[in-house]
C-alpha cells in the first residue's frame, strides 16, 4: 500500500484498532474474519508493519467502515493523538542526540503522563529550534536593543555603577587602567589571566570557572591594548551575574552590557565628566584627546563619548562604524540624523550617502589626522569627525553632533561642506545619465553573497561558539590549574 504522507504506518494502526474495539472485536475475532494471524494484525496495529492495499480493504470491510473512513489521516481520539505525537518525537533525531530513554507507552498509561512526556518534547524542539539562529533572528534581536539604548541615551546606570564601585576599590596608578591592574582586578574575583596562543576560532576569550583561569589572545597579537577591554568583558559576566544565555537577544543583550561594563571600567564616569566638562568649557572637546587620557582605541572612546555626551553634557549626538563601501558596521544616533535602515528599522548592512563624512574620509589625504566636515541634510545640519583605519579592512569612526552643538569641538572652523540629500535617489545612487546610457546593456556583474546571508548562525549554549572545539581547548589546559581539594582549602 502507498499511504500519503499524512498516513503513516502508525496512525493507520491507530485507526484500526480504535475502530476494532469500537466494536468489541478482539485480534482474533478480527483475524477470523480477514484471514490474517492475530500476531499479524498486532503488528500492523503498532505500525510495525504497513499493510498492502488489498489487507487494509479486507480490514475495511470485517471493520464495517469504508477504506476512505479507514485511512483518513487523523488520529482516531485526543490519546491516540498524544501516542502518536509521542512515539514521533521520542524517534526523532533531537531525542536521539540528547540521550532521551524511549518510554513505552501501554493501555494504563495515564492521559495526564502522556501529555506530560510530550509537552516536555515540545519545548526541547522549541528551545532547539530558538538557539537555531538565523541572520533574521539575529537581525530582529539587535533592532530591539538599538532603539532601547537610545531610548535611554546610550547611559544604563546600573552599569555605570556597578564599574565605578569596583574602580573604587583597588589602587591604581594615575592615567590610563593598565595591564596590571586589570590583573588585579581579575585576582579579585579569583582568576588569573592566561594568554593562549590557540584559543578556538569561534571565540574572543574562554574562562574555566572550575580552574578560576580567563584565557586571553597572546600579549604579543597586534592591537594587544585591547586585551584590557577583553579581559573586563569576562570579568563582567561574573560582576553582573549573568546566567547562560536562554536566546540569541539573551546573548546579544550581555554582550552590549559586559562591553559597556569595560569601557566604564576604562574610562571611568566620574573622571570621563569632568575632562569632557572641561574641554566643553573650552571650546574644545577632541576625541583625539579623549582616546589618549585614557588610553583606548578611538572606537572606544567615541562609544563612550556617547553614553556620556547626552546625560552629563546635554550634547544629543551619533556614532557610526562603517566599512569602506559604505555600509554601516554599528550605529547610535539620538540627534535625529536618521540614520537609513530597512522597513523594520535594522541599520546594520545599510548604507550610508556617500557625501556623509563617514565615507568622504576615505578620500582624506591625512589618515593619520581627524577628517572635519558638514553636511546639509534635509534634518538639518550636522558636523562631524571622522578617523579611519584598517584592520581586516578599511572602516571609518564617526562622531557627529547637530550644527548648534558644534561649537563645543575642536575642528568646528572647517571650511569642509557638503549637501546630502538622501533618501532621494538623485544624490548619490542613481548614475550619471551618460554613464547609464553607455553602460546600461553592456554590463552584466557578478555579485558576491556570503555564505552568511543564507546559513544559520553555529548553535551551542552560547551562539555562534563551537561548545566541542571550547571544551577541547580546556580539556588541553585545565591540567596546568587542577588542584587537590587540600591545596584548594588552603587558598
Amino acid at each position: 500500500m502507498v499511504m500519503s504522507p499524512e498516513l503513516s504506518a502508525a496512525l493507520l494502526g491507530q485507526r484500526i484498532r480504535h475502530f476494532r474495539t469500537r466494536r468489541g472485536l478482539t485480534l482474533q475475532a478480527l483475524g477470523d474474519v480477514t484471514g490474517l494471524a492475530p500476531s499479524q494484525l498486532s503488528m500492523i496495529e503498532n505500525g510495525q508493519r504497513e499493510p498492502r492495499l488489498s489487507v487494509t480493504t479486507r480490514i475495511a470491510a470485517a471493520l464495517d467502515v469504508s477504506f476512505a473512513v479507514l485511512t483518513t489521516p487523523e488520529a482516531p481520539t485526543p490519546r491516540a493523538a498524544l501516542e502518536l505525537e509521542l512515539g514521533r518525537l521520542q524517534s526523532s533525531d533531537l531525542a536521539r542526540a540528547n540521550g532521551l530513554p524511549v518510554v513505552e507507552v501501554r493501555r494504563t498509561t495515564p492521559d495526564d503522563v502522556l501529555a506530560a512526556l510530550v509537552g516536555l518534547h515540545r519545548a526541547l524542539a522549541q528551545r532547539a529550534s530558538e538557539s537555531a539562529v538565523t541572520p533574521e533572528a539575529a537581525r530582529r534581536a539587535m533592532i530591539a536593543l538599538r532603539l532601547e539604548g537610545q531610548a535611554v541615551d546610550n547611559y544604563h546606570e546600573r552599569i555605570e555603577d556597578e564599574a565605578a564601585s569596583l574602580m573604587a576599590s583597588i589602587e591604581h596608578p594615575r592615567g590610563p587602567l593598565t595591564h596590571r591592574s586589570v590583573a588585579l582586578l581579575a585576582e579579585r574575583f579569583g582568576f588569573q589571566l592566561v594568554h593562549a596562543e590557540d584559543l578556538p576560532a569561534s571565540t574572543r576569550t574562554v574562562t574555566d570557572l572550575r580552574n578560576g583561569v580567563i584565557y586571553l589572545p597572546p600579549a604579543s597579537r597586534p592591537g594587544g591594548h585591547g586585551l584590557r577591554s577583553l579581559a573586563l568583558q569576562a570579568l563582567a559576566h561574573r560582576v553582573l551575574g549573568h546566567t547562560t544565555p536562554v536566546d540569541y537577544a539573551d546573548f546579544l543583550r550581555q554582550r552590549i552590557e559586559i562591553t559597556t561594563f569595560a569601557a566604564a571600567c576604562l574610562v571611568p564616569r566620574d573622571a570621563a565628566v569632568a575632562f569632557l566638562r572641561s574641554a566643553k568649557s573650552e571650546r574644545d572637546i577632541a576625541l583625539e584627546d579623549f582616546r589618549d587620557v585614557f588610553g583606548v582605541t578611538h572606537e572606544t572612546a567615541a562609544h563612550r563619548f556617547t553614553s556620556l555626551a547626552t546625560r552629563f553634557l546635554d550634547i544629543p549626538t551619533h556614532f557610526l562604524r562603517l566599512r569602506r563601501d559604505g555600509s554601516i558596521v554599528k550605529g547610535y544616533e539620538n540627534d535625529d540624523i536618521h540614520l537609513p535602515s530597512d522597513t523594520d528599522g535594522g541599520i546594520v548592512g545599510a548604507v550610508v550617502c556617500a557625501k556623509w563624512a563617514a565615507r568622504t574620509a576615505f578620500e582624506h589625504r591625512a589618515r593619520s589626522r581627524e577628517h572635519y566636515q558638514y553636511t546639509d541634510t534635509p534634518r538639518g545640519t550636522f558636523w562631524c569627525s571622522v578617523q579611519t583605519g584598517t584592520a581586516e579592512s578599511e572602516f571609518s569612526i564617526t562622531l557627529g553632533v547637530p550644527f548648534a552643538h558644534a561649537q563645543w569641538f575642536r575642528g568646528r572652523e572647517t571650511t569642509v561642506r557638503q549637501v546630502s540629500n538622501c533618501p532621494d535617489p538623485a544624490c548619490c545612487r542613481r548614475p550619471a545619465r551618460s554613464a547609464e546610457m553607455r553602460w546600461r546593456d553592456a554590463a552584466w556583474p557578478s555579485a558576491k553573497l556570503g555564505e552568511h546571508v543564507l546559513a544559520p548562525l553555529p548553535t551551542g549554549r552560547f551562539p555562534g561558539v563551537d561548545d566541542g572545539e571550547v571544551y577541547r581547548f580546556l580539556d588541553e589546559h585545565a591540567w596546568m590549574f587542577r588542584q587537590t581539594d587540600a591545596e584548594r582549602n588552603d587558598r
